[in-house]
């Protein structure tokens, strides 16, 4: 089975992705760190022991990577925005072999004490225009979630849009049993709802 493990606001930069993820959710984030293998960086908002959110952009301190990033932020254009939903899972092959090719091949990935495997498709972008999830395994019990501040932040739900968004949930919900996340049909893009301190805000 898959679960909800975080959300990413991406950018072309990281102050501008970081700026997007603080001012909708009217809360402030804090330091993540580097992603040596796809050149990028990142801030993090604590939303609880086991789900956070992520403002992610190209590192330009690093050398570009010789192959696509991730989350296809090679080919970003346009305001800052949620631009990705992430699943967690037990075991990566056995999701893949169900998703299909097109969700990615395992990538081996560590930044400090976090370990995890990633699937990434070699393209960089994601079935559904992007719209689909990406897809983690945590090796180990580190995970960022309970060790960064908690921000009173708790997620409602996620709606995610695409023109062939039955098509997506067909597929992906005998694996999700998560009735916060719906599909919507429409313009490719998503939208989040939290409850925070300051009342439900919307993370788009």
């Amino acid at each position: 089975m898959l679960r909800l493990d975080h959300l990413a606001v991406s950018a072309a930069t990281l102050p501008e992705a970081t700026l997007q993820l603080e001012s909708c959710m009217g809360l402030d984030s804090v330091p993540g760190g580097q992603h040596a293998h796809f050149a990028t960086h990142n801030t993090l908002m604590g939303c609880g022991p086991d789900f956070y959110l992520e403002a992610i952009a190209t590192d330009p301190s690093a050398p570009n990577p010789p192959y696509p990033r991730w989350f296809a932020l090679d080919q970003f254009d346009g305001p800052p925005r949620l631009t990705n939903w992430i699943l967690a899972c037990d075991d990566l092959d056995a999701a893949l072999a169900v998703l299909g090719p097109g969700f990615g091949e395992p990538v081996s990935l560590q930044r400090g004490d976090f370990k995890w495997r990633m699937a990434v498709p070699a393209t960089g972008v994601l079935p559904f225009d992007g719209m689909a999830p990406a897809l983690i395994q945590w090796d180990g019990d580190a995970h960022p979630a309970p060790r960064l501040p908690d921000s009173g932040a708790r997620f409602l739900g996620l709606q995610v849009r695409h023109p062939d968004a039955s098509a997506m949930a067909e597929l992906l919900t005998p694996l999700l049993d998560d009735d916060r996340v719906t599909y919507v049909e429409g313009a490719a893009g998503m939208m989040a709802a939290f409850e925070t301190p300051d009342g439900v805000r919307k993370l788009s």
